[in-house]
């Protein structure tokens, strides 16, 4: 594991994005249940290619609640740290190793052996995942990602909404979807490697 502290969702984190694929766009390159590829991996292996060319990250959408979610999450690190009596270390990027080949961007680490991911969604949101008091799927890929890069066995996935009880689930790693998900980006990787070098062929 390769920590790089740059500040999150500085320029100097998108530019140290640009070009890999992250655990956060794990589903655009498989599904996170069927675990089959992603009908999104070929827009994203070309947005990735026009990154390493252009040497920088691409525009990303973003809108008032996900601005919104941004300024929860250190809200949510705090209590989080208050109800387990830890310290969360924030990093920028994680990589498995000096190849740098893909990356994670966890909301922390806890004590060097565990995974942090903080979503502040709108009510309805946090309120049915409260209900199903589960993982939810669209972060299943997330997550494992984390694992596999990390090489933690564990993670914890933390929704919060101000004034409402927060769900946090400690989530195991499962094999299965590590080793797909690690078959899958290897396959990937390699594509993406080929369509960079196509594009430089036509400087």
């Amino acid at each position: 594991m390769l920590i790089d502290n740059c500040l999150q969702n500085s320029e100097e984190w998108f530019r140290a994005r640009a070009g890999i694929p992250t655990a956060s766009c794990f589903d655009k390159i498989l599904t996170p249940v069927t675990l089959k590829p992603s009908k999104s991996a070929t827009n994203y292996m070309y947005q990735l290619a026009g990154e390493r060319l252009a040497g920088c990250k691409t525009e990303t959408y973003s809108n008032s609640v996900m601005q919104r979610g941004i300024e929860l999450e250190a809200e949510a690190r705090e209590l989080f740290e208050m109800v387990y009596d830890v310290e969360v270390e924030q990093v920028g990027l994680v990589y498995p190793d000096k190849k740098k080949l893909y990356s994670c961007s966890p909301d922390g680490l806890v004590n060097g052996s565990s995974g942090l991911e903080i979503k502040c969604p709108l009510i309805h949101t946090h309120v049915s995942y409260l209900l199903e008091k589960k993982l939810p799927d669209e972060y299943i890929l997330q997550v494992q990602g984390g694992m596999m890069i990390t090489g933690f066995d564990k993670w914890n996935f933390m929704s919060y909404y101000p004034g409402l009880p927060p769900l946090i689930i400690e989530v195991q790693a499962d094999g299965k979807i590590i080793n797909a998900i690690k078959s899958e980006l290897k396959d990937f990787c390699g594509k993406l490697d080929e369509v960079t070098d196509k594009l430089k062929g036509f400087n």
